[in-house]
């Protein structure tokens, strides 16, 4: 049923529990996790970390061992240094292919990226890193236009080319640093070592998925994604629903108990962002009549359901959070809230203010 799979995917989504001891590790099972907004994503990793706090993450994305580039589809994501090459080989062209209408838009030639990458070595080599502000001025000293987006696809093709990477952050300014510099260098994969290897991570840490969701998500081709299901077939099991066939890695599941816990979902979790197909973890909204709609962009979940939104801001001392949810919470329930406050308190270091 849906509820199961929604279940399902909470244990493989690390949200029950998980072995990972640092959010490397976290950012590791998962392959790739969307980071467009940077301290949602965070949260995204400290909510399944029990005892991590926001500094433990801060530190290792300052030390790089997590790094924050273009990947997929193209959006920011978090990934792991270790990955970081590999994945870049297997993705790139494709996030090329949709970036090139808005090459052309905005007369983007590959002569210009080719200087542009000339003066971005030339200007952090010898372990430098240098906000967006900073690069922005070398390019505008050496004649080089970068009003509106430009700046935006000339630094994001240096990523692609893997040239370029984040560094550590100076204040709440992000920094770019050299990729040759800021990752150890691995042993390289070929387009079908890394496609195998991207396919084992995505239906290991989020079945059950269909080839669909696996392509919404990493941006491939549905092709690709077929033949690199079908590669590493030997690893998931395969059960059939009403529409499509979905694929997971087989896994004890705990008993029930587990399930009862509320969590304070971010935006562009990778619960959500996960899937193409989202129906699963709709079936508390859908079957409520009328339908109640979403107040706030972050989901509250319960036993793998969406059961409402939150939304927070964060003051110098404190964050004050509202909630909205689709059907009043019973006791017990409000005590689960309250252990998901207590938990996200603890991990941003600040008190939680909901106004009740």
């Amino acid at each position: 049923t849906l509820a199961e799979i929604a279940k399902y995917r909470l244990s493989s989504q690390q949200l029950l529990q998980t072995d990972c001891k640092n959010a490397a590790a976290m950012v590791t099972w998962f392959g790739a996790m969307q980071a467009q907004e940077y301290a949602h994503t965070k949260w995204s990793i400290g909510m399944r970390l029990p005892g991590a706090q926001e500094a433990d993450i801060e530190q290792e994305i300052a030390a790089g061992h997590i790094l924050r580039t273009h990947l997929l589809r193209p959006t920011w994501h978090f990934v792991a240094a270790a990955d970081i090459r590999w994945m870049l080989h297997l993705t790139a062209p494709r996030v090329h292919a949709v970036n090139a209408f808005m090459h052309r838009k905005l007369e983007l030639a590959p002569a210009l990226f080719h200087t542009c990458n000339d003066l971005l070595i030339k200007t952090l080599e010898g372990g430098k890193q240098c906000t967006r502000t900073a690069l922005n001025e070398v390019f505008k000293q050496n004649g080089i236009l970068v009003e509106g987006f430009r700046l935006s696809y000339i630094m994001m093709q240096a990523e692609l080319d893997g040239l370029v990477c984040s560094g550590a952050r100076q204040g709440n300014q992000f920094t770019y640093a050299l990729l040759e510099e800021r990752a150890p260098q691995v042993a390289s994969k070929t387009k079908e070592e890394a496609l195998a290897e991207l396919t084992k991570r995505y239906f290991t840490s989020r079945g059950p998925a269909s080839v669909k969701d696996f392509a919404t998500w990493s941006g491939l081709t549905l092709t690709d994604c077929k033949k690199g299901l079908e590669m590493m077939q030997f690893h998931f099991e395969r059960v059939k629903t009403t529409n499509e066939d979905l694929y997971y890695a087989p896994q004890a599941m705990p008993d029930e108990k587990t399930f009862e816990d509320i969590y304070l979902l971010p935006l562009y979790d990778e619960y959500i962002m996960g899937y193409k197909n989202r129906n699963a973890i709709m079936v508390f909204q859908n079957a409520l009549d009328p339908k109640p709609i979403f107040k706030f962009d972050n989901a509250i979940l319960l036993e793998g359901q969406v059961i409402g939104t939150w939304k927070r801001v964060i003051l110098k001392k404190s964050i004050d959070l509202e909630s909205a949810f689709f059907k009043p919470l019973n006791k017990y329930q409000q005590a689960l809230l309250e252990h998901a406050l207590k938990r996200f308190s603890e991990f941003m270091g600040l008190r939680v203010n909901t106004g009740k």
